[in-house]
């Protein structure tokens, strides 16, 4: 079957359907289910029920408007309070981590192609260019995972695994497309040239992206638009201009809509609340999306014939290169344990961008760019398969797993950023009903009202008559300058 304009919206709704019925039943056993919506594109494409797509092109562009949204996203979602500590440590493990594997792992494929018996063939230049598709861990596998798994994480690890994540695409990027100059030019290429393109890409990137957070931020609190909906697509526009401009001015507009993503998260943004909630649902759309194009697009009896190697290249990535590069990136860090080391060796994730990114040389036309493709799709699925079904199990012996923070209140009530005001709980005990069992005998700071109280399943409206008991719930909300507590408690 082929792609019609008749059929290819009725196609495209049945396949994001199953893909989301799919995902239900695999979370149950741990599955992550960025996996199965890949697994869902490999059933139904060319190989399975017959779906047929073989645009690198149009995949490619798939993949660049969806990791520009999800990496809008996660870095919206990233609190500055929570990665300014570790910084460091995650910008170090974005751009030298990713050199180190690249290095480490290009090696080991030439060592394949020249002195073993594997059937590889693969010149130096190319086995660097494999191992950069793939060195950079994947920013929408690893913000899917750290939501959907719900659990907290000692020693800062999350939001330095979110932080290395949504800035590691960027020198994976630059590294890749040098490499197929290198390759494509013949080897006139000099370390001085490349390491002056990772620069100017990454800088261009960086200063872009602050500067675009800031208009964008500028123009959301200043406009005044007739319909509140309007304010999150002004957002998702943005976020496009962003990226192509960047773009445009031979900046990585990866890292860009990142950056921009971090400045406005951290800014205060007129209607936050209905921009996140459109964001959350138009970036697991794009995952969708993304996912079953990219397995659509591999043919799996190809996948045959590359596995062994494929597999020996992504085993040495989990237990070889991926630990190394961690351990050296952090041997300054004495602060941050070994366990914690070890498990951020074990979430080296690869998901849709090493795909993506190996797009890039068969679009080119580069000799042996279809077989480093599907390498690169093997190296993903097992990643996925062995990495994404044991990071709650690997936090736990460990011991690195607590609770997962808790976020919003039990009230689902949130306020604009304009209201210089905060909403508090307050969980009542019998010492705190100890001067009375009314409301209006509770000590509360002079600002300070109670909105309303939760009781077991229900919701009460207060009036100071209300009789308080032991379990109840208070949301108070108070002027931040006034935030206090009863007196009692």
């Amino acid at each position: 079957m082929t792609f019609t304009a008749e059929n290819i919206f009725f196609l495209g709704a049945v396949l994001i359907f199953a893909s989301i019925v799919i995902s239900k039943w695999g979370y149950r056993f741990g599955v992550p289910t960025l996996l199965l919506f890949l697994f869902t594109g490999m059933l139904f494409g060319s190989d399975g029920l017959g779906l047929e797509f073989n645009s690198h092109e149009d995949a490619q562009l798939i993949g660049m408007l969806s990791l520009s949204v999800i990496l809008f996203s996660g870095g919206m979602d990233t609190k500055r309070r929570d990665i300014e500590p570790v910084a460091s440590q995650g910008l170090m493990l974005s751009t030298v981590g990713v050199l180190i594997t690249t290095v480490v792992t290009g090696l080991l494929i030439y060592y394949l192609s020249e002195w073993t018996r594997l059937d590889i063939g693969l010149t130096l230049p190319m086995s660097m260019l494999l191992a950069a598709t793939v060195s950079s861990t994947d920013s929408a596998s690893v913000f899917n995972l750290l939501r959907t798994q719900r659990i907290g994480l000692k020693h800062r690890l999350r939001p330095l695994l979110e932080l290395e994540s949504g800035s590691n695409d960027p020198m994976a990027y630059v590294l890749t497309v040098a490499l197929m100059d290198m390759i494509v030019t013949a080897g006139e290429f000099s370390g001085m040239a490349l390491a002056t393109k990772i620069i100017g890409q990454l800088a261009v990137g960086g200063l872009l992206g602050y500067m675009g957070g800031r208009a964008l931020v500028w123009i959301v609190n200043r406009i005044n638009l007739p319909n509140p909906s309007l304010y999150p697509i002004l957002v998702l526009c943005s976020i496009l201009i962003i990226f192509t401009f960047t773009d445009m001015f031979q900046g990585n507009g990866y890292l860009a809509v990142y950056v921009a993503g971090l400045v406005a998260g951290n800014s205060r943004l007129s209607y936050r609340r209905e921009t996140n909630t459109f964001m959350q649902g138009i970036t697991w759309l794009l995952q969708i999306v993304m996912f079953l194009t990219l397995g659509l697009l591999v043919n799996p009896k190809e996948m045959l014939k590359v596995w062994l190697v494929a597999v020996a290249i992504g085993l040495f990535m989990m237990f070889v290169s991926r630990p190394l590069a961690v351990f050296l990136c952090l041997l300054p860090y004495r602060d941050i344990p070994r366990k914690a080391k070890l498990f951020l060796s074990w979430v080296g994730l690869r998901g849709a961008v090493p795909i993506i990114f190996a797009t890039y040389p068969v679009i080119a036309g580069i000799e042996d760019a279809d077989f480093l493709f599907n390498v690169v799709f093997v190296i993903t699925l097992l990643s996925l398969a062995i990495q994404g079904t044991t990071i709650t199990a690997a936090a736990h012996k460990l011991d690195l797993a607590t609770e997962e923070p808790k976020t919003g209140n039990d009230f689902g009530i949130e306020l604009p950023d304009e209201l210089e005001s905060q909403l508090s709980e307050l969980t009542l005990t019998e010492e705190s009903l100890a001067d009375g069992n009314r409301l209006q005998d509770m000590h509360f700071p002079k600002g300070t009202l109670v909105m309303m109280v939760k009781r077991g399943n229900s919701f009460i409206v207060p009036n100071g008559q209300l009789e308080l008991r032991p379990g109840d719930i208070l949301l108070t909300i108070a002027q931040q300058s006034m935030m206090g507590t009863p007196a009692k408690q």
